[in-house]
């Protein structure tokens, strides 16, 4: 094979294909002895292509090799005789197939593919949801479609795809990815050798050869959190290997089509280069017009991502940011604080563990002038929402580190009994909490976020650390989809009221007053007597009411009020005024079992409202029909 190269062009970092020339940049000193391998696919002949060091330039080597057809070709780089994968590589070769044994073998090698053709993306639109029309969805790709009859291709984007409709009808507007580029899942064996001063002579009974160890490390990482190479989608996410970059964006466009946003959840380990970050989200975004990340890792240069201009319209969601560049002349409300301050407030009101309930009133408005805030009560990291009413303790033994990985912190409750029970009395009061949980968190003014399978009910069987579990533990149990409807159909109720009353989620934060003298404040509390109750750590009964009028837009809308009663006794709590062409009609009552979504408004008579212990109630203020 004849091979004609020049210097490349360091401009950009991974492989450029153009005008028949393929152009290969890669970090390498001057002083390295470096090369780039290519593998012939068919008979695995490899081609070693020096890149002499007078093709470098600060830190970086570049080559173009002129020519090169690189259809049926792999490549890597080797630096100082060690092997290297691109970290800017596009595709992954090796790992098509999720957790194959066969790459536990000592020859197993894995290598870097090539870019496929142009993708149609037929005149595809951001979405662009405003904050305070989102409502986010998390899911594990695989650990959604695995456990169901109805996936031709299981643990898919495919699979994916065919649920759209479902999360359409639940009313989801952005789908959160837990991590979908290439990482290594299989705790892959390391051989190590013993150092030179240990000598003895073995004999056919030893276990440990003194030439060689192999050691495993670690166990399944089946949420993917861990070093990446974050510019390749997962293959083995796709009904077609060979093709889960064009899936993965098919993924996406339908998404679009839907009305729906796609966020990548991205981990970085705190070595990772912060040019690299950088990189890798302008890469999404414009290849695959990804609509947001949510950045996990120890060291995001979050400054940087946030005043990069071709990120200026991306969701960024992270658990900080430098208030100085939050607020220094930001045209586009695109930031999101994404942390446990809402579910450990929510947790405890929700299971009498001290709650606090002025500090979960704080967290029910909690809303920022420049930065939207992310709330949720359960994640993949702690226990889904059936598991924290159904156990006190975590129940990780399946992770083999003997029940002491996890949260130990889980402000659950079991009600009684640890796990599954038949008691009547039991099952029904973790029905109430969780219609309690959903009124919360869809009542709430930020962003609320739900867990994939938390709406049907699914548990982990009180595993808390999911991390690993590859099996009914880790995945969504659809079979509850049948005997949940009831829930869902409550749920997808409660997301149309947030929806038709917008100034729940109101875009601003709430000033507490009249400010535009429209008859009342725009967010106001009530207890026993109207008008006059400040929250306090103490008490467990109180009424929020929202100003309809304050609705931007829209000066006839219903005023909202909210009455939550966290005690353990039955409570009164006041209903203010209306003018006099308006009436209060409850509407939600979670200590309804049977129907906590009411068919029919029902006109409240007194001036009060009584509610039974533990319960939300939702009225609204609407105009009297003649």
């Amino acid at each position: 094979m004849k091979i004609n190269v020049k210097e490349g062009n360091y401009a950009k970092l991974g492989v450029q294909q153009q005008a028949g020339q393929v152009t290969f940049t890669f970090c390498g000193e001057k002083e390295d002895i470096c090369f780039v391998v290519l593998v012939r696919k068919s008979d695995m002949n490899r081609v070693r292509v020096e890149v002499p060091e007078s093709f470098c330039l600060g830190s970086l080597r570049s080559i173009t090799i002129v020519d090169l057809d690189v259809t049926g070709y792999v490549y890597y780089y080797e630096i100082n005789g060690i092997k290297q994968i691109d970290p800017c590589a596009q595709r992954i070769v090796g790992r098509e197939i999720w957790n194959d044994e066969s790459r536990k073998a000592k020859d197993y090698e894995v290598f870097c593919g090539f870019a496929k053709e142009d993708f149609d993306w037929k005149n595809d639109l951001a979405p662009e949801i405003p904050r305070d029309r989102m409502l986010l969805y998390k899911l594990h790709v695989r650990g959604f479609t695995m456990d169901s009859d109805k996936q031709k291709h299981p643990g898919t984007f495919q699979a994916l795809m065919n649920r759209i409709g479902y999360l359409e009808k639940l009313g989801i507007t952005t789908v959160e990815l837990m991590p979908v580029y290439e990482f290594e899942e299989m705790p892959i064996p390391v051989e190590t050798k013993l150092p030179e001063y240990v000598k003895w002579e073995s004999d056919e009974e030893d276990m440990i050869q003194p030439e060689t160890v192999q050691v495993q490390v670690g166990r399944l990482n089946y949420w993917g959190y861990g070093p990446g190479n974050y510019f390749a989608v997962k293959a083995s996410y796709a009904s077609n290997p060979e093709q889960a970059d064009r899936e993965y964006k098919t993924l996406i466009r339908r998404l679009h089509a839907h009305h729906m946003e796609c966020i990548m959840e991205m981990y970085f380990p705190e070595d990772t280069n912060h040019n690299l970050i950088v990189d890798v989200l302008r890469y999404w975004v414009r290849e695959y017009h990804v609509d947001g990340f949510h950045l996990l890792g120890e060291s995001i240069p979050v400054t940087a991502i946030v005043q990069d201009n071709l990120l200026s319209r991306t969701k960024i969601m992270c658990e900080k940011y430098d208030p100085g560049v939050v607020c220094d002349g930001r045209k586009y409300m695109n930031l999101y604080v994404y942390k446990d301050e809402y579910m450990y407030p929510a947790r405890k009101i929700l299971n009498h563990l001290n709650g606090n309930m002025k500090e979960f009133i704080d967290q029910q408005r909690k809303q920022g002038s420049r930065l939207g805030y992310v709330n949720y009560i359960t994640s993949n990291n702690g226990f889904t929402l059936a598991d924290l009413f159904m156990y006190n303790d975590r129940h990780n033994e399946e992770n083999g580190e003997n029940n002491l990985d996890g949260n130990a912190w889980n402000y659950s409750n079991n009600y009684g009994i640890e796990g599954p029970t038949r008691k009547r009395y039991i099952n029904s009061l973790r029905r109430l909490k969780w219609r309690n949980s959903m009124l919360m968190l869809m009542l709430a003014q930020g962003v609320p976020m739900l867990w994939a399978g938390d709406e049907i009910g699914n548990s982990q069987k009180g595993n808390n650390n999911a991390y690993c579990q590859d099996n009914a533990i880790g995945w969504v149990n659809w079979k509850n989809e049948k005997t949940h409807r009831k829930e869902l159909v409550f749920l997808q109720k409660l997301v149309r009221f947030r929806k038709e009353h917008p100034i729940i989620s109101n875009e601003m934060p709430f000033q507490f007053s009249d400010y535009h003298a429209l008859g009342c404040p725009d967010l106001s509390f009530h207890g026993e007597s109207a008008w006059i109750l400040e929250p306090t750590v103490g008490r467990m009964c109180i009424g929020m009411l929202y100003c309809g009028a304050y609705t931007k837009g829209d000066k006839e809308a219903e005023d909202v009020y909210v009455a939550y009663n966290f005690f353990s006794a039955v409570s009164s709590l006041a209903l203010p005024q209306l003018d006099k062409h308006k009436r209060w009609y409850l509407v939600m009552d979670s200590s309804n079992d049977s129907q906590p979504y009411l068919d029919e408004a029902v006109l409240m008579e007194n001036s009060s409202i009584t509610m039974m212990p533990q319960s939300i109630c939702v009225l609204v203020g609407r105009r009297v029909t003649e």
